[in-house]
């Protein structure tokens, strides 16, 4: 395993840990993020947030492992561009802005993702034991990695809106 290999499997973890975390988190209280999703402004707030919680989960595990990476990464990369149209990109570019704190993490997370579709997982990975690191990696990755894209913003079309704040009378 060579340096790069190295840097891959750390990319892979980097962004498996996390998303993993957000997915157990999400599905503790499948009913309170349920409430959050519908909050933002999803339609099907329970559905969407099953799939979110299991999607993340699934995601990390197969990053953190190597299996089929770019479309983990595409996964990766599909929840955070829903999370910065949703919520993310109202708030500026600064996580530390609250409440809505703004899209750093997800944009970090994204390129992370964006990089190891195109990279590949390296050589201590699932992909490179059967095979499918070098035949998923380069631009057959960045491919699934844009159809990832493409699946998100079908998710935000068929079951998101902005909310409409509500006016304060006085």
């Amino acid at each position: 395993m060579d340096n790069i290999d190295i840097a891959l499997l750390i990319l892979r973890f980097g962004a498996g840990i996390p998303i993993i975390a957000h997915g157990i988190n999400h599905g503790r209280s499948l009913e309170g993020t349920a409430n959050w999703f519908a909050k933002v402004g999803f339609k099907a707030p329970h559905l969407n947030a099953f799939i979110s919680s299991a999607m993340e989960i699934t995601v990390g595990l197969a990053l953190i492992a190597g299996l089929l990476t770019p479309v983990a990464a595409a996964g990766l990369a599909a929840t955070m561009f829903v999370a910065f149209w949703s919520i993310h990109r109202f708030a500026g570019y600064f996580v530390f802005h609250r409440p809505d704190e703004g899209y750093e993490y997800v944009a970090t997370l994204a390129v992370i993702a964006l990089a190891l579709a195109i990279m590949g997982p390296g050589s201590a990975s699932v992909d490179a034991a059967l095979g499918l690191d070098e035949t998923l990696s380069g631009a057959i990755g960045a491919g699934i990695f844009g159809a990832g894209i493409l699946a998100a913003v079908g998710q935000l079309a068929t079951f998101w809106r902005k909310p409409v704040k509500e006016e304060t009378k006085t």
